[in-house]
């Protein structure tokens, strides 16, 4: 049995109006009622109280106009992570500053490797709400334990979002709490992250760290970073050598490849981490050096023979950071680090054969649960034999939700001892004593922490302090060696050497935004006059017409902002097109 439905129906709609009836609500009307409805705001946990007279309304803040403070704890994938969210609110109009205290907003970008780092971090946050500061917190921290109790109500950016931050941070400064911790995914596959194209200030305008994948492929026990930064996911080749390209057209002279782990690289998406090394090594300009970030043992045990002849290009850092953790098979066996001792020798002697003069860093562990004095005997020896230039000495600290934090724990008076042995053996050698006489080359890129001298690295990305010469700056410059202490050598330049620039432009400023074309700063700068813009110049970067469209999709909450990027970007558009079809 069929009904017919009402004659209001029987004919064609012409308009999604005509379903209106006269009996409904005219929108008029709705708007009146919604006059009345007042919306309930959620408040960080700080701010229970109900919000004073004198204080203006949310929708009344002007976003942009606010002082934000950044604070990053951790690694130099954490690194990369901070400078790309300054560069996001610096381009939105935000006002970075060194200056907490001055500072409306914290953004404070923790690491969870260790205990003492999220101890640092909890207590910015409480130094934060002590000073009426809004905060919102990004890194791998909040992503791995969103739930703790001292986060609880604070806005969190997650490591996959900080494309988002500049809406986060939005929210946040007009009292609301947000937190964005997703994936993300193209047709259901994990993404390396966020676009590498995005705005970024560099902290040190000569360096730029790109991160080649996020995650690893890894369990180890005792790991938090695996619970934030997930399973292996890859940047394509063409991103990252892009990423490069655009580097260097902005003064770069080093970039730093980083990622949880850089030998997995390429594993989910088809490649590995040599294919992208000699694609990167294609654009890198004549002076201008690589440094490779750290790889665990068991994946680029496969790549021996490609990986000594990347590292004997001259413009690669002979160096590699390959974390051993312990001497011991069975203490690597309860870590699930799946190699052995033998596996780690063996990569180091095959590349102190290959690469003469190779710096091989490494990282130890102290304490794990279950070690015993044979067990760290064992480590002092691999010490003792390899004598390493560069070694990070940790001591264990049970991180909450790791399978190591269940195990019997070693007594902290013996963890604390064998750090302290450890150490002192680490200091009883000089390693670069040898070097004292030899004439090197070395690449200047900052000033040292007591402002004495510049810092540059040789070949091997060892350490060699310079004179304060600003004519040295993101130069090559060679160097008589006449000193050396224990993380350093001294250098006097040779009085007849050239003094060589690798940068192919020159460097940003120090807190300028990366990522923005030259044509489109012309037209913020000088409006839509466009005559005195190289109408090649345009034609050649059309395809940076991305960065204007993520701005103009930051820009969401000022009107005024919003035009003003509209206009520019057609500006560009219309340019563009006629040059072309003309």
């Amino acid at each position: 049995m069929f009904l017919k439905m009402p004659a209001a129906c029987d004919s064609l709609l012409e308009d999604i109006e005509d379903i209106v009836s006269a009996q409904d609500v005219k929108p008029h009307d709705r708007q009146f009622v919604r006059k009345s409805v007042v919306p309930k705001v959620r408040k960080r946990g700080s701010q229970k109280h109900v919000q004073e007279d004198d204080d203006p309304p949310s929708d009344s803040i002007i976003p942009g106009a606010q002082k934000i403070w950044i604070r990053t704890w951790g690694c130099s994938h954490n690194n990369s992570d901070g400078e790309y969210m300054a560069g996001q609110l610096a381009a939105y109009g935000y006002k970075i500053t060194e200056n907490a205290a001055e500072a409306d907003l914290w953004l404070l970008n923790s690491c969870t490797v260790k205990s003492p780092a999220e101890d640092h971090f909890r207590n910015s946050i409480k130094k934060a709400q002590e000073d009426d500061k809004k905060v919102v917190l990004a890194g791998c921290v909040p992503q791995a334990q969103p739930r703790q109790d001292y986060l609880k109500g604070l806005s969190i950016i997650g490591v996959q979002q900080i494309d988002r931050v500049v809406e986060v941070v939005e929210e946040t400064i007009k009292g609301h709490s947000v937190r964005l911790l997703g994936q993300k995914k193209d047709n259901g596959k994990r993404l390396g992250g966020a676009r590498l194209d995005l705005p970024k200030i560099r902290k040190n305008p000569l360096i730029e760290i790109i991160s080649i994948n996020t995650g690893c492929l890894n369990a180890c026990t005792y790991c938090k970073t695996k619970h934030a930064r997930g399973d292996l996911a890859s940047y394509s080749i063409e991103e990252l050598v892009n990423r490069a390209k655009q580097s260097f057209q902005e003064g770069v002279c080093e970039i730093w490849l980083t990622s949880e782990d850089t030998g997995a690289y390429g594993r989910d998406i088809g490649t590995d981490l040599p294919t992208l090394l000699w694609k990167l090594v294609e654009v890198i300009p004549e002076g201008a050096m690589l440094r490779l970030g750290m790889t665990n043992p068991p994946y680029i045990l496969e790549h021996l023979e490609e990986m000594a002849k990347i590292l004997n290009h001259p413009r690669v850092y002979a160096f590699l950071h390959i974390p051993v953790q312990s001497a011991s098979d069975s203490i690597l066996m309860d870590m699930k680090r799946e190699y052995c001792v033998a596996d780690f020798k063996r990569v180091v002697d095959f590349l102190k054969e290959k690469v003469p003069g190779i710096t091989i860093a490494t990282d130890i562990i102290c304490g794990f649960p279950g070690e015993t004095d044979e067990d760290f005997q064992d480590t002092m020896k691999l010490v003792e034999e390899y004598r390493f230039p560069s070694l990070f000495i940790n001591q264990f600290y049970p991180r909450p939700g790791t399978p190591a934090a269940k195990m019997h724990q070693v007594p902290a008076a013996v963890k604390k001892q064998r750090t302290k042995d450890l150490s002192q053996l680490f200091h009883s050698y000089n390693p670069y004593d040898h070097k004292v006489g030899e004439r090197q080359s070395v690449l200047v890129t900052e000033e040292s922490f007591d402002s004495q001298f510049y810092v540059a690295h040789n070949q091997f990305y060892e350490q060699v302090l310079v004179p304060k010469d600003p004519e040295f700056m993101g130069k090559m410059v060679e160097v008589d060696i006449y000193e050396a202490g224990k993380h350093f050598m001294k250098g006097r330049p040779v009085s007849d050497a050239n003094v060589f620039t690798p940068s192919i432009t020159k460097p940003l400023e120090k807190g300028e935004v990366s990522g923005i074309t030259e044509e489109f700063r012309y037209v913020l700068e000088n409006g839509l006059n466009l005559k005195a813009c190289p109408s090649a110049g345009i034609r050649e970067k059309a395809s940076s017409s991305r960065m204007v469209v993520q701005l103009l999709w930051q820009q969401g909450g000022s009107g005024l902002k919003i035009m003003s990027v509209s206009l520019a970007l057609l500006a560009i558009l219309v340019t563009f097109f006629t040059e072309v079809f003309k």
